[in-house]
């Protein structure tokens, strides 16, 4: 799963002008879910119509003992997530998965089945493609939301914690741009193995790494800040925090920003003269700024690294003083 590169960047530009970034991924999932609504459907009825002569049960035919889909596909079909299904059995091995699918789903089936049983409701539900139009009857009809309910659940754990990871190094990098430090003193080639744990690293003169932290709180997210000490990072950003989490922060000498607050991005600067790392205060138009910024590190396109590599690795320098910039604003 990927998010792209103009919602990184939107979700970037609300983050550091201290606004919500949620709408811009809840856009994403409801453009995921409609887009798979439709081609399930699709696939559904082509389906019923090609079992039309069968008297066992099509959908799982189809859609559960099938060699077309993927396991985590299948899984979703059954009206589970293959995430409960490894929480559950300890593992997501493909043969693991299938079974869990279908005696979960032959017992969704049977509950569903002595449930309208003991009712007078009727559904049908009618799918109509260009000319062709199939009914589903109650017990289908069930079966069928079910799958989108789950696969909805899917894709809003998978996008937030996507769009989360995404972001992560590009608002660093643009932080950093901001507040005009060199790229040597955030070139993540600089690692060693040893320091590949945290989600980003600063360096300061003397080539000393302070590991940091991005966590994007709030819906979606369960994570929380204590991630920070876990990893024993010397800096958070995050776009809220509570009063105690920066009580607790102050008390253990890590350096935090948060951004869901009026200017709360320029505490960065903060943290970097903390850190001994050279930087100017921004002064200048933000989102200006950003234009500039976020069109050298971030293309429009589906994001498969994140961020380019050549924002991330400092390449030869233009000149010997290891000052160069990634992104002049003045």
């Amino acid at each position: 799963m990927t998010v792209t590169g103009a919602v990184i960047k939107n979700i970037i530009r609300k983050l550091i002008a201290g606004q919500d970034y949620r709408s811009e991924v809840l856009t994403l999932i409801d453009a995921a879910f409609l887009q798979y609504v439709v081609d399930f459907f699709k696939r559904v009825a082509w389906a019923k119509l090609d079992n039309k002569d069968v008297t066992v049960d099509w959908y799982k035919k189809e859609f559960i003992c099938s060699d077309s889909f993927l396991p985590q596909e299948i899984a979703i079909h059954s009206g589970l997530n293959r995430k409960t299904i490894s929480n559950m059995y300890n593992s997501a091995r493909k043969q693991i998965v299938l079974e869990a699918s279908i005696e979960h789903y032959d017992t969704l089936y049977d509950a569903i089945d002595s449930l309208t049983e003991q009712d007078d409701l009727n559904v049908t539900l009618t799918i109509k493609f260009r000319d062709v139009s199939v009914d589903l009857n109650i017990n289908e009809s069930l079966i069928v939301i079910n799958t989108l309910a789950v696969k909805r659940s899917a894709l809003r754990g998978g996008l937030w914690s996507t769009a989360g990871k995404q972001v992560e190094k590009p608002l660093i990098v643009t932080l950093c741009a901001l507040f005009q430090v060199p790229k040597r003193y955030f070139d993540q080639g600089r690692l060693p193995d040893s320091q590949r744990e945290a989600d980003f690293y600063l360096f300061d003169a003397l080539g000393n790494g302070y590991p940091c932290e991005v966590k994007l709180m709030g819906k979606g997210n369960p994570e929380s800040a204590d991630a920070v000490y876990a990893r024993d990072s010397s800096v958070l950003v995050a776009n809220k925090l509570s009063d105690l989490s920066k009580a607790q922060m102050d008390s253990n000498k890590i350096l935090w920003v948060e951004l869901q607050t009026k200017d709360g991005y320029k505490r960065f600067e903060e943290v970097l003269n903390a850190l001994s790392i050279p930087c100017k205060p921004f002064t200048g138009d933000l989102q200006e700024a950003l234009d500039k910024i976020l069109s050298v590190i971030l293309s429009d396109d589906v994001q498969v690294s994140v961020t380019p590599e050549v924002v991330l690795r400092e390449g030869e320098q233009d000149n010997d003083s290891g000052l160069e910039l990634l992104v002049e604003l003045e």
